[in-house]
């Protein structure tokens, strides 16, 4: 069972947002490439998506939103993240067994390049 935080909102329903999405996105805060976009952390299966503007327009000529991480937790209780291969639209698994803060550190530092494009 995943626990949930209500985030306060004066005057609206407050949204129900998961723990580990709001972990994902503190952390994500932190990352070191691409400081000035923001990133949006979403549901995937038992997963999280991680979609963000393509400023770099690498991937997208218009500089829409794209998907440039998966993290997809195991039933050992580890990680696997996931980078997305836009020419082949496929994700491509890149560190498996990972503790979600290993995912993290790896996904904010991005030191191939392999998400942040």
């Amino acid at each position: 069972m995943t626990a949930t935080v209500r985030r306060r909102s004066v005057g609206t329903t407050a949204p129900v947002v998961s723990i580990t999405q709001a972990r994902i996105e503190r952390a994500l805060q932190r990352r070191t490439r691409y400081r000035y976009v923001a990133p949006r952390v979403v549901a995937e299966g038992t997963g999280w998506l991680v979609l963000c503007a393509n400023c770099s327009r690498n991937i997208d000529p218009a500089g829409g939103e794209i998907a440039i991480a998966w993290l997809q937790p195991d039933s050992a209780g580890t990680w696997t993240l996931h980078a997305r291969d836009h020419a082949a639209a496929a994700w491509v698994a890149r560190d498996f067994g990972l503790t979600l803060d290993a995912a993290l550190r790896q996904l904010r530092s991005d030191p191939d390049r392999a998400y942040w494009q």
